[in-house]
């Protein structure tokens, strides 16, 4: 396995980038919620766009994308892997922490985490891909916090393609929500964890629907609340006056810039193409500096 040491550039450590990767492209709603918080910092982010989703692959399949991505992060110098993505964080999280040199943070157990911390009458709801949902993670997670807690899961497949197509609003939007949610709201949830990267995305149309009532968990929130913490903790935090922003893709860069502006509310600038089991090279639309 690649170590810390075997990447050593001549930088320190604080003024090193985060990484982040996902399947695709809603990682970058953790991204986003890094940037609010620690704008200072330096990022690098990896799209595995040529490959999503992670969520129909193997187990053993997952686990090797995953160490691929995170040996493309090391490969910049990254200072902290975050995994954006529910499918990878429930497979190859636990591997990727016991031999990786770095702090490694996935998205599940700081949702999970607030959710517990949150829930007054002990009914917690979660929402996700069919992958994130069928592993259970955020039960096992829950349970493992507080084993009286309830927790009611379902996956919400329709969400992903209405936040790509950007149809976040609308009579249809609400019918979908209505239908995957109110059997939740039936057993009496009174918190929501969204369990996928892009369901941010709808938190205002979830929000007006589900009432005052029902606390939703955003898992790229309490992820990135998460980060803050451990670069306070371990003192790591970006000491100088100069960061980046890097975004690399396997695959569709244009279609990332598009959907990527949405995601992040900004542009997100040069995306660069990389496969990390053959190396990087230039987009045909943009150029390595």
């Amino acid at each position: 396995m690649a170590s810390y040491q075997d990447i050593e550039d001549g930088r320190e450590l604080t003024s090193r980038p985060i990484g982040i990767f996902d399947s695709g492209i809603g990682g970058l709603t953790v991204v986003r919620e890094i940037m609010r918080l620690l704008p200072g910092e330096s990022l690098v982010y990896f799209g595995d766009t040529a490959r999503v989703p992670y969520g129909t692959k193997s187990d053993r399949a997952v686990r090797e994308f995953a160490w691929e991505d995170s040996l493309f992060l090391l490969g910049h110098g990254v200072k902290l892997i975050v995994v954006a993505c529910n499918t990878a964080s429930a497979v190859a999280l636990s591997e990727l922490d016991r031999y990786l040199k770095v702090p490694v943070i996935g998205v599940i157990k700081p949702g999970a985490r607030a959710a517990a911390a949150v829930s007054n009458n002990g009914h917690i709801g979660v929402i996700g891909t069919s992958a994130t949902v069928d592993s259970r993670a955020y039960e096992t997670e829950i349970e493992r916090l507080n084993p009286e807690l309830k927790v009611y899961s379902t996956s919400c497949p329709l969400f992903v393609p209405l936040v790509e197509e950007g149809w976040t609003e609308g009579e249809i939007s609400e019918l979908v929500v209505r239908k995957y949610l109110d059997p939740l709201v039936a057993e009496g949830i009174d918190t929501l964890i969204l369990g996928c990267t892009h369901y941010p995305l709808i938190k205002p149309l979830l929000s007006r629907i589900l009432g005052p009532d029902i606390a939703l968990v955003d898992s790229a929130e309490e992820t990135a609340r998460e980060v803050a913490v451990l670069l306070e903790n371990k003192q790591m935090m970006n000491s100088t006056q100069q960061c980046e922003k890097r975004f690399f893709v396997s695959d569709l860069p244009r279609r990332f810039e598009d959907l990527g502006q949405r995601f992040l509310g900004q542009p997100l600038g040069n995306v660069f193409i990389a496969e990390p089991w053959k190396g990087l090279r230039p987009s045909r639309t943009q150029e390595l500096p």
